[in-house]
């Protein structure tokens, strides 16, 4: 580090119109050449401290400064003017574009009223080499990894400038050896002077990755720490108030009867485009199955499958003995199937409805809730609501807010809030603790290992390899849209021996696969 200060944002407070506070008198200061690591609960205000750094949002009060100068950030454009770049958890590029277009996008160079592509070529192979982020300039991208994804946010950033870099979850999708390749990186930018801030809720990363790191406790900020001298859990208690339990606590599964029984299962989106490829397998009560795989290779689809948002072309799919072709998404809900979606955001919840109303919406038909003709009792819905923000612990100012005035992990607890609490035999749970901080985190493995332990089945896709081993008691790997291999006991395999599968540098035999299925 080399002392000197990039940015500094000096007793920032944000206040909204319906009173929320934010930020309440944050200092945040990070050096040239420095990786300075941001955490902190969902809701502290880690998103919206960096939104008005990137002009998305503007302070109430309080000063930012980049590289010793006052600025008033009043647009992203302007913050990209003054070197700052952004990197979003969900990538902002166009799929059907190149990746040289996508990184010239708003910059194009031009002949005469034309774009010089010779010229755009070169630029972005220079970069791709100065900084050993080699990706191809054609390629479209929707046909990259998602390791390739990250590497061209990161240099779109770069050709437009930036030498400050902010990196939002950087590593939630990727494997191993997509992370190690992706810090190796940021590292090469640090030794050239840029400066990273790196927003993360893996606490092993940020203390393998960063030089220092702010923690935020409700809009206020709690401390600035060399990454050296703090342990993973006194970073856990700075950051939500008491002591966190970071390893995963379970006793032995017991297995009973198969809930959900999947055989031969293909999904195509054209006659000669296969997205899953002859997966079978079975998940029982008292267990936690588990599917690992990189973002695109089939997960999503299995998922949109099993919960009857996509029909498929070949196989067979039951629930409790049930075939699901023949159900409708209400049917199969009144079989006690529960779903916490990846995209909490678009199919998860609905944005302007309140806390409660969206903790109802598959129980407003209850007599609890609602009259035989067709009132709802407003009274009881209220103590519901009161109740479940409560018992899900949903940081809010009231129940009645709408859901999506809530930060991103909050959100979550609150579809969390209705698919548990519909006395669900299977939880399809997919992602169920992406972009959630590590106390959110902790409850919500508590309440995932309480299903299983009552004799419920828990189906969990997650990229989170520390998450998949510790939770899931069987678990397989999906490359290509098939299954590359299947591990009867998670405690025998290690985050490397997945990503290597994930990434199809190995493949199990048919036999091993085939144990899926018992």
């Amino acid at each position: 580090m080399s002392g000197v200060e990039a940015l500094r944002m000096e007793h920032i407070t944000k206040v909204y119109p319906n009173g929320v506070i934010a930020n309440q008198d944050v200092t945040f200061a990070v050096n040239r050449g420095e990786i300075h690591a941001l955490s902190g609960e969902n809701g502290a205000g880690k998103s919206t401290l960096m939104k008005m750094l990137f002009g998305e949002e503007q302070p109430t009060s309080g000063d930012i400064y980049i590289g010793g100068e006052k600025s008033v950030i009043s647009s992203s454009a302007a913050a990209i003017r003054l070197g700052i770049g952004m990197v979003h958890q969900h990538f902002m590029l166009v799929p059907s574009l190149s990746v040289m277009d996508n990184m010239i996008l708003g910059m194009e160079p031009t002949r005469g009223i034309v774009i010089n592509r010779r010229l755009a070529e070169q630029q972005v192979k220079r970069i791709s080499e100065q900084y050993n982020l080699q990706v191809p300039p054609h390629a479209k991208i929707r046909d990259l990894s998602v390791g390739q994804k990250q590497k061209v946010e990161i240099l779109k950033a770069l050709l437009h400038g930036a030498r400050i870099l902010i990196l939002d979850e950087p590593t939630a999708v990727l494997t191993p050896q997509e992370t190690r390749e992706l810090f190796r990186e940021l590292k090469i930018l640090k030794n050239d002077g840029y400066t990273i801030i790196f927003i993360s809720h893996k606490l092993n990363e940020v203390r393998e990755l960063c030089d220092r790191i702010t923690i935020i406790r409700h809009g206020r900020t709690m401390g600035v720490y060399p990454v050296s001298e703090v342990s993973e859990e006194e970073i856990s208690r700075l950051m939500v108030g008491r002591d966190v339990i970071l390893n995963i606590e379970k006793t032995p599964a017991k297995p009973g009867e198969p809930v959900l029984s999947v055989r031969e299962l293909t999904v195509k989106d054209s006659p000669t485009h296969v997205l899953v490829n002859s997966v079978s397998f079975c998940a029982r009560r008292g267990e936690i199955f588990g599917v690992a795989g990189v973002e695109g290779n089939g997960q999503s689809e299995l998922v949109r499958v099993l919960t009857r948002n996509l029909d498929f072309s070949g196989g067979s799919v039951s629930v409790l003995g049930r075939d699901i072709r023949t159900l409708s998404i209400a049917q199969l809900r009144r079989l006690r199937v529960s779903h916490i979606p990846e995209d909490r955001m678009t199919i998860g919840i609905a944005g302007s409805l309140s806390i409660t109303e969206n903790a109802i919406a598959d129980k407003s038909a209850d007599p609890d809730f609602c009259t035989r003709a067709g009132l709802l009792k407003r009274k009881n819905i209220r103590a519901y609501g009161k109740k479940i923000t409560e018992r899900y612990r949903v940081l809010c100012k009231s129940p009645d807010v709408p859901v999506s005035s809530l930060s991103g992990g909050n959100i979550q607890k609150v579809v969390l809030a209705r698919e548990l609490s519909s006395e669900p035999e299977l939880v399809i749970a997919d992602q169920p603790t992406r972009g959630v901080d590590v106390g959110a985190t902790e409850f919500i493995h508590k309440e995932l290992i309480g299903l299983r332990d009552e004799g419920k089945c828990v189906f969990l896709v997650s990229s989170d390899l520390n998450e998949l081993l510790g939770l899931a008691d069987r678990l397989i790997v999906l490359c290509g849209g098939a299954v590359a291999a299947y591990f009867p006991d998670t405690a025998r395999v290690s985050e490397e021996d997945l990503g290597r599968y994930m990434l199809g540098i190995d493949c199990q035999t048919p036999e091993q696969i085939g144990g899926a299925v018992k």
